[in-house]
């Protein structure tokens, strides 16, 4: 079979046992498939809202593949119709670098004309506090919004448990102090992909109650970026909706083996370190303990993040990060605690453009090619080693049967 690596592909040979998601094909009309969803959303219809001055529309960063430019549209011309004049688009960055205007450009196409802005978390009032202490400090445009309403998309998130839903205020236009705050919850155990009762997802949507979060549009896509289901209304019951048709995809139950090829799935999901952990902590339940993880992730861009190499290269073994993290969250250093954590339970093994020191410097034994992989594998898991092969790394998730 041919994995993606970067922009091409590698070869792998043998006769192995497959984990493959099972996808749905994309909608033929997608634009009558966001329209249905408005017109029959889980909770409040949009004329509910009539009578509304302003709206914020929270759309995703160019770190996500939501299609931005095809929700945009029906929804805006359903609130005209409504009489709601002052539309405004925010990109909600959460704590992610600002993006050029060319990229707002292709993220949104030709709703570029309309009033728009990036999020700027140094902008944003105090409305309270979570039930587990957050504090809940909404960007100032969107508070002062009569209507605010949510787009993206809904797929596994390692410590939200989804995308989607609530996530576009938490982190999307929250403070810094917020983010951290929240995100220092994924050091709890329930905080990991697939899972609707993290408290990371939990707090989002407290924080979401408070800010007032009106409705959202979300999608649901394939490896293709077609859309397969589009869902609408409560911030609550629509994700769930959404989840459900993600688990139908990509939630696999697998019996864990001796070895595991998890590959990233290729450019942009590969392009750093960073972005290809995804796919090392959606393969963790296929392994045994003791066993091996290969990643297959190109890595062409490096580590991806200053703060996770720093913490990666002070730490003097992986028990010292993991130890870090425990008292201590920096946002970043958590894919070095991440990784840690996983290099204490298995072998793990990197394939990557990496120099060796990279790979090294984050608790992987690195190797040039897969073939060389395999032979490390094997030595240490025995000839004969059952081994699974996940494609689509990023995309499917592993759990034990």
């Amino acid at each position: 079979m041919r994995l993606g690596y970067g922009r091409g592909s590698v070869e792998l040979e043998g006769d192995y046992e497959v984990v493959l998601p099972e996808e749905i094909p994309g909608v033929e009309d997608e634009r009558k498939e966001i329209e249905r969803a408005l017109d029959s959303p889980a909770g409040d219809l949009l004329p509910t809202f009539r009578g509304s001055k302003s709206a914020s529309i929270m759309v995703s960063d160019i770190t996500r593949p939501a299609p931005s430019y095809k929700m945009l549209p029906p929804l805006i011309e359903r609130l005209r119709s409504l009489g709601v004049e002052d539309v405004k688009i925010i990109f909600a960055l959460g704590t992610h670098r600002r993006m050029t205007p060319g990229e707002e450009e292709k993220l949104i196409k030709r709703c570029i004309s309309m009033p728009h802005m990036q999020h700027d978390k140094d902008r944003c009032v105090l409305l309270g506090e979570t039930c587990m202490g957050t504090p809940v400090e909404i960007l100032e445009d969107v508070v002062a919004s009569d209507l605010k309403i949510a787009t993206g998309n809904i797929e596994f998130h390692y410590y939200a448990g989804y995308s989607g839903g609530a996530k576009a205020i938490l982190p999307g236009v929250s403070s810094e102090a917020s983010v951290n705050k929240n995100h220092a919850m994924m050091a709890d155990p329930l905080a990991r992909s697939g899972r609707l009762d993290s408290p990371v997802r939990l707090d989002m949507e407290d924080a979401a109650g408070i800010a007032g979060l009106d409705f959202i549009l979300n999608v649901v896509l394939n490896s293709k970026k077609e859309i397969v289901k589009a869902v609408a209304g409560d911030y609550i019951k629509a994700h769930r909706t959404g989840a459900k048709i993600v688990n139908r995809m990509y939630r696999k139950d697998v019996s864990p083996a001796e070895i595991v090829i998890t590959c990233a799935g290729g450019s942009p999901k590969d392009i750093n370190l960073f972005q290809a952990q995804k796919a090392l902590d959606n393969a963790k339940d296929a392994v045994l303990p003791g066993g091996t993880l290969v990643l297959l992730a190109e890595c062409a861009e490096g580590l991806g993040h200053p703060v996770f190499e720093r913490w990666a290269r002070e730490a003097s073994s992986p028990e010292d990060c993991v130890e870090r993290f425990g008292r201590e969250y920096e946002f970043g250093g958590h894919k070095a605690a991440l990784i840690a954590k996983e290099a204490l339970d298995h072998d793990l093994i990197l394939v990557s453009a990496m120099p060796r020191e990279y790979a090294e410097i984050c608790f992987f034994r690195p190797a040039s090619t897969l073939d060389e992989a395999m032979a490390m594998a094997r030595e240490r898991q025995g000839k004969d080693a059952r081994t699974l092969v996940m494609p689509y790394g990023a995309l499917t998730l592993a759990a034990r049967a």
